[in-house]
């Protein structure tokens, strides 16, 4: 009776038992039942016969002496048995005995049970492991003749079930022989782990702020490598047992007909179980694929808040589906509420089929909040006390709510504020009107309750908040009337003249207030400015998680340097954010669509970027402006018909590089005159091409073709490529299209590449079908020739991968849409701005430019503002700041791609400095020095000489890597004479001297150690001689290296006469 209702207990709880204890629970109780039915039958018939277990043992052991007491009244056979059941389904018998039963009196046989080791002990370097054992049993049983297994027939039977411990619960085994040290060696190393299984998937772990469009967050879910749990999901996916949990706060609604909560696509592109939406009024939209294949959906019942925190949770049980809704923040009461639908048929869920999307998509935009962690229960349906459940670590910490409502409050206040100043001037306004003696009267007595609670001077009391009400009130002097995003765009404005102006550290935490403001008010560089401090800790304390709260808020609102910044914030797993490919894909996605936007629009505000390093003296100098030498030299260069200085110039004003003002309407006219008087085919398009799009000048087809056709004559590939366009999009012949894209790709044009990719994607090929593989390989090539475009294209293909021919590749697409996005024009005039400081000798105000672009991301923008906290002006910065800035930046600038060999050798000057005191291993100095070696950086070959004079030993794997591995078992000089050959072989002038001195040292410390007195005094003279000879040669060699570097440097000069 207990087994019936511990059975009837486990089925009605089943929800809440991992499915996995279950299946082995039900099997082995089963299991136990149907012995149980057996042996109880026995009891009930009238048999002839009695068997007894007298000593059974309660779990296995290797030999046990197991005494069966036995009688009969008829000649019979006795038998033994000791079964194994596993959760693979199968049942082995291990130990099988039988003997004779002869009427008479009770006896008693002694049966010794050996039972195998890998049932008895833990696995071992000779124990191997086995099947996950459900169950072990004995039983015996009698019977007329001889039979494989009890039945109904049986004259008498009896069942003992053993405890069987989980395989790494046993004990070992103590062996007779030892192992050799190979056997145990390879033992060790391969013990057995049982390996972790994604059974409880989190679809997000951390915070995404979604801004409504169409980019979200990406995720696969794969078989399970254990053939049981792989068995039962497959037998789910007709009757599914899950759950999805959300946690998500709804700043807005959603404006479409449905926005994307969380949907899931299968392999087909078609929407399958689950896909969740919200509607214009704020219910859930629950979409599922039942198992004959069609679609259901139902609608809920509750409606989402908005500015709250809410838990949506959505379970499968079979054919039921129930959505529920706890929201647990607000000052109202929790909001509480769930529907739940019966289906007419089962739901089918196969989760390893497609992708999931959390948010917005590629064919459904998201809603405008944010979400929390979102967890997929794939095999149960957790229970949730409503009573204890708390927001989770992660939004606790980052406190959105927290900001929206206190945002809320200073906007109230500002509005009232806002509100007295415009009645104050209506009333002037009526004060110099004639006004009648009955308006007099009723603006006299009009009642306090209906008048603002709060004067002008209230409603902004507090010391944080008079920099805004003076602003406001000089506003309202000057013209009248102002909004509060104006106020807001003010406010960051004066924040940064004072930056600028005050030239200080110490102001920046004075000015924080008014900066937090101005990004409460809707200034998003206000948002991210603050950001940026507060991760850096410059001027104010570090506090990397309202850091990362300001940057959710301004990415939610589509700012692009926000986006940027927790793209590599998630990318690189800063400051205690776990990296997160798949998340830093969602924002870089997003800033890459701008980007690949922004460059058909070309602004003032947009500059072209450059990654210049500002420890390079020589691209510094090539820097120029409107009034600078270099450009002046250039325009008259142009004005007398040399070709290259006609481009450069036109390219200058055109996208707002070296240092000069975006002017297009000055570019194009550059761009004319190349095209019509210089013939210059790269003139020719670049005019085509504005007079096609109407950049700066009218738009003029029939003049552009005409361009594109003479600059292709010249065999011109992006005029081909051009020309196919405007056969594509204005006349519609895609067979001339695709004839002159090919033409243009075999001459390696990344546009024709880019092209074609999106012809054989969309189906546009004549006469060919949509090949998503033909595109894929089209836009590789395009991307590979730098096609910002292509760029984007492919990483698109590698998020999602093709199904049957290419997995995803999320960490591969996640480099290529952050390339792509480090290619913004907003992010190029910051990073213009910073350069401008510090040419101009503003040392702070080039700081603070830098490490906006700094925390995006950029390279050269974290080496930058490692190099001016290593070159701060003596007082400006805290000692202890300026060793954490240069450590921080000039290890975020190494993880890039292409890292600088500059940082590379920095970095491991930081880290030798930690290694003396004890902090680091030198492991890790080696490892940067070797990098900048790689890169065949002269100071990185010597840094290694330096640690090798230092009696420092290189590894072998080190050696190996710079192609010295032969100079491992030589004595040191002979491995310092190649570290400084190869210093001084490096093609760099500065290098030269200093590797030949410290050369030419080690031959001389050499001499001095090994050599015999008569040989020492002749090295001497030698010596003495060569240095002679090295400092007359050293100058001259100099100067030849310089000639032919300025002669292959300078521009070719066009000798055809101008018309």
């Amino acid at each position: 009776m207990e087994l019936f209702i511990h059975l009837t207990r486990l089925i009605c709880f089943t929800p809440l038992v991992k499915m996995r204890e279950v299946h082995r629970i039900s099997r082995r109780l089963s299991l136990q039942l149907a012995i149980l039915v057996i042996y109880c039958s026995s009891f009930i018939q009238s048999s002839p016969g009695a068997i007894t277990l007298i000593n059974p043992h309660e779990s296995p052991v290797s030999v046990h002496p197991l005494w069966v007491e036995y009688s009969c009244s008829d000649s019979s056979m006795v038998h033994l048995q000791v079964l194994v059941s596993f959760d693979t389904g199968t049942t082995s018998v291990i130990v099988q005995r039988r003997w004779e039963c002869s009427p008479g009196a009770h006896r008693t046989r002694v049966v010794k049970l050996h039972l195998p080791d890998w049932l008895v002990y833990q696995p071992d370097w000779r124990i191997p492991m086995s099947d996950w054992v459900l169950s072990c049993f004995v039983r015996v049983w009698m019977s007329s003749g001889v039979s494989s297994e009890p039945s109904r027939e049986s004259l008498a039977s009896a069942v003992e079930t053993f405890t069987v411990l989980d395989p790494l619960s046993r004990t070992f085994k103590e062996h007779l022989l030892c192992p050799s040290w190979e056997t145990e060696m390879l033992w060790k190393a391969r013990k057995s782990e049982c390996p972790v299984e994604n059974e409880v998937a989190s679809l997000l772990s951390s915070l995404f702020g979604s801004t409504g469009e169409n980019f979200g967050i990406t995720r696969t879910l794969h078989p399970y490598t254990n053939g049981l749990l792989e068995g039962q999901r497959l037998k789910a996916i007709t009757y599914p047992w899950c759950a999805f949990s959300l946690w998500v706060l709804l700043d807005r609604q959603c404006k479409e007909r449905l926005c994307g909560i969380l949907h899931h696509i299968d392999a087909k592109e078609n929407y399958v179980s689950p896909s969740l939406f919200l509607t214009r009024t704020g219910h859930i939209h629950t979409q599922l694929e039942l198992e004959n294949g069609s679609t259901s959906a139902f609608l809920s019942s509750f409606t989402l808040p908005l500015h709250q925190w809410c838990l949506l949770s959505l379970e499968l049980t079979g054919r039921t589906g129930k959505i529920a809704v706890v929201c647990i923040e607000g000052p109202e009461q929790p909001v509480v509420g769930s529907s739940e639908y019966m289906f007419r048929t089962t739901v089918k869920l196969d989760d390893t089929d497609g992708y999931f999307v959390v948010g917005g998509g590629k064919f459904i935009r998201g809603i405008e909040g944010f979400y929390g962690p979102v967890t997929y229960y794939r095999s149960r349906t957790p229970s949730f006390n409503m009573s204890e459940l708390r927001l989770p670590q992660t939004v606790q910490m980052v406190n959105i709510s927290g900001w929206l409502h206190s945002c809320q409050q200073f906007q109230t206040d500002l509005e009232h504020k806002l509100s007295e100043y415009s009645r104050e001037i209506a009333a002037k306004t009526q004060g110099e009107r004639c006004v009648d003696v009955y308006t007099k009267l009723t603006l006299k007595t009009k009642p306090a309750s209906s008048r603002t609670q709060c004067s002008p001077d209230e409603a902004l009391h507090s010391p944080q908040r008079r920099p805004v009400a003076r602003l406001v009130e000089i506003i309202f002097n000057k013209y009248g009337s102002v909004s509060p995003a104006a106020v807001g765009r003010a406010l960051y404005a004066v924040v940064l003249r004072m930056m600028e102006r005050e030239e200080s550290v110490k102001s920046i935490s004075r000015l924080m207030p008014s900066l937090l403001q101005a990004g409460c008010l809707g200034d998003n560089r206000a948002l991210h400015l603050a950001a940026v401090l507060y991760s850096s800790g410059l001027g104010v304390k570090k506090q990397p998680y309202k850091a990362w709260l300001l940057s959710v808020l301004g990415a939610q609102k589509d700012w692009r340097l926000a986006l940027l910044r927790l793209g590599h914030l998630h990318h690189v797993g800063d400051q205690g954010v776990a990296a997160d490919p798949d998340l830093s894909y969602a924002y870089y996605s997003n800033i890459a669509r701008q980007t690949s936007a922004d460059r058909l629009k070309p602004s003032s505000q947009q500059t072209f970027v450059e990654s210049i390093h500002l420890y390079d003296e020589e691209i510094l100098k090539a820097q120029t402006n409107e009034d600078d030498d270099i450009f002046q030299w250039l325009k008259l260069q142009a004005r007398n018909g040399v070709a290259d200085a006609e481009r450069a110039v036109a390219r200058m004003l055109f996208w707002g590089q070296q240092g000069v003002s975006p002017d297009i309407q000055t570019a194009v006219r550059h761009y004319e005159r190349g095209a019509t008087r210089l013939r210059d085919p790269v003139s020719m398009y670049d005019y085509a091409i504005v007079l096609l799009t109407g950049q700066g000048v009218p738009q003029d087809v029939p003049k552009a073709v005409t361009f594109l056709k003479k600059a292709m004559e010249q065999g011109f590939a992006p005029a081909i490529t051009a020309l196919g366009w405007y056969y594509e999009q204005f006349e519609k012949n895609y067979e001339r299209a695709a004839e002159l894209w090919e033409q243009a790709d075999r001459l390696e044009n990344p546009d024709a590449a880019m092209n074609l990719g999106v012809i054989h994607l969309q189906g546009l090929y004549p006469g060919q079908q949509p090949d998503k593989v033909k595109a894929y390989k089209y836009f590789l090539k395009s991307a590979q020739r730098g096609h910002i475009n292509g760029g984007i294209e492919l990483a698109e293909i590698w998020s999602r991968g093709i199904p049957g021919y290419m997995a995803r590749h999320p960490s591969d697409a996640v480099l290529w849409m952050k390339w792509a996005s480090e290619q913004n024009g907003y992010l190029g005039t910051a990073l213009r701005k910073g350069l401008n400081a510090y040419l101009k000798g503003n040392w702070f105000t080039a700081l603070v430019h830098y490490l906006i672009c700094a925390e995006c991301g950029f390279e050269a923008a974290q080496v930058n503002v490692a190099f001016l906290c290593e070159h701060s002006p003596h007082g400006s910065l805290n000692p202890a700041f300026i060793t954490q800035c240069m450590l921080r930046y000039y290890n975020l600038s190494i993880q890039s791609q292409d890292a600088s060999p500059y940082a590379l050798v920095k970095m491991g000057d930081l880290l030798y400095v930690e290694h003396t005191l004890g902090k680091r291993d030198l492991s890790d100095v080696v490892e940067m020095y070797k990098k900048a070696a790689l890169k065949n950086n002269p100071q990185g070959w010597y840094s290694l000489g330096l640690l090798v004079q230092e009696g420092h030993r290189l590894p072998a794997t080190v050696l190996s890597e710079l192609k010295l591995l032969q100079q491992y078992c030589s004595d040191k000089y002979t491995l310092l004479t190649s570290l400084y050959h190869r210093c001084r072989d490096s093609n760099s002038d500065e290098a030269y001297l200093p590797c030949s001195l410290a050369l030419l040292a080690t031959h001389l410390d050499s001499i001095q150690t090994l050599g015999p007195p008569t040989v020492k005094l002749l090295s001497a003279v030698v010596v003495a001689f060569a240095t002679l000879t090295f400092f007359k040669l050293v100058p001259v060699i100099l100067r030849q290296r310089s000639v032919s570097s300025e002669s292959s440097d300078a521009p070719e000069q066009d000798e055809t006469p101008v018309d």
